[in-house]
């Protein structure tokens, strides 16, 4: 029987909770990391009628997108419908684990979900994230070369978009005298030493940092690993908010709304107009997208699909780009795709559904 922390750290894997935003509250909100998994519910938001279905199909781990706990509580009364969905949790035993902005900053994540949705071609990440990727300089004996970088490679180290096995290596002189204590791999002790060494230079995701030094430190030969780690501003090609893509064909303003409300399975939508231009290149951000406007604008977008956009923002758009406000709701509802097939495909011994119940608080009237 699979371990409620083993489904979170395959969640991880996919979204790594250091690619949330400093706002957010993604992870392990209520629960006993270490119980056994029964079934598990995967939803857009955890309410107490989620938790009644969870209870009713026997699964004790809730998977959704937004966390229950977003602000800090300082009171557990049921005053709030958080803290009775917390309560109702906890009386039942049952786990509540989100993954957010995250989710959202993954090239695998809520907006790869609409592109997809939408048909978009030659899709990449409308804003890259910087502050992800670190580098790994280390000194190793020539003949070792191979096999440390093999580790290092496997640990997650050395890929850059579409290459992997990336390194840089230079050749020198490692000069060291081992003490009396020591156990070195070569030389001994008490003598000054001179190996021909190699300079590996190589970039990892930061949230590898711990499994890269493992790795390093396994696969060495020397007792004490000279290295240097450096935190890099360069922004990482898979990671960032947003996604952007071309249409197959172009279409005029009416298509596309048209095109959206069934792609999107919408009742209604709101937008700007951009009159007689059509609509080929589209920018898409799930929930509240109306930050990256500008930078839709910048990189040609036609049309910005997201949702939560505030009166004045609409004018943001100044006739250049079609903004298309779908609904918070709507725009990520898909997230239960995402959780489903990711845990499903790996954890094939437990139940794994996907919620029946529409959170979404918003209604419409025609």
């Amino acid at each position: 029987m699979a371990k409620i922390h083993e489904v979170t750290n395959l969640l991880e894997q996919l979204a790594p909770l250091r690619y949330q935003e400093s706002y957010d509250n993604a992870g392990l909100q209520a629960g006993d990391a270490n119980a056994d998994v029964t079934g598990v519910l995967v939803t857009l938001d955890c309410t107490e009628a989620v938790l009644d279905e969870a209870i009713e199909k026997g699964c004790n781990l809730v998977v959704a997108h937004h966390p229950v706990i977003f602000k800090g509580l300082k009171q557990l009364t049921g005053k709030s419908y958080v803290e009775r969905t917390i309560i109702k949790a906890i009386r039942h035993n049952i786990a509540i684990y989100a993954s957010h902005t995250n989710l959202d900053n993954v090239l695998t994540g809520v907006n790869t979900k609409i592109a997809d949705k939408l048909g978009l071609q030659q899709q990449r990440i409308l804003v890259n994230k910087p502050g992800t990727l670190m580098q790994l300089v280390t000194f190793v004996p020539v003949e070792h070369t191979d096999e440390v970088l093999a580790a290092l490679h496997q640990a997650g180290a050395g890929n850059v978009g579409e290459y992997s096995g990336c390194s840089f290596s230079v050749t020198g002189t490692g000069r060291f005298t081992p003490s009396e204590q020591a156990n070195p791999a070569v030389g001994s002790k008490g003598q000054p030493e001179q190996v021909q060494e190699n300079r590996l230079e190589l970039l990892f995701p930061a949230h590898l940092q711990g499994k890269i030094m493992a790795a390093l430190t396994k696969a060495h030969p020397y007792e004490e690993v000279a290295h240097y780690l450096y935190q890099l501003e360069n922004q990482n090609q898979e990671v960032g908010i947003g996604m952007i893509g071309d249409l197959e064909q172009e279409l005029t303003e009416q298509e596309f709304l048209s095109y959206l409300k069934e792609k999107m399975q919408l009742q209604g939508l709101r937008y700007t107009s951009i009159g007689s231009k059509k609509v080929k290149r589209v920018a898409v951000c799930g929930g509240a997208g109306s930050f990256l406007i500008k930078d839709a604008l910048r990189q040609g977008a036609d049309a910005l699909v997201t949702g939560d956009i505030k009166y004045h923002e609409f004018f943001d758009a100044e006739g250049r780009l079609m903004i298309a406000d779908i609904g918070h709701y709507e725009s990520e509802v898909y997230t239960k795709e995402i959780f489903y097939d990711a845990i499903s495909k790996i954890f094939p011994n437990f139940a794994v559904l996907i919620s029946e119940v529409n959170t979404n608080p918003v209604r419409y009237t025609f």
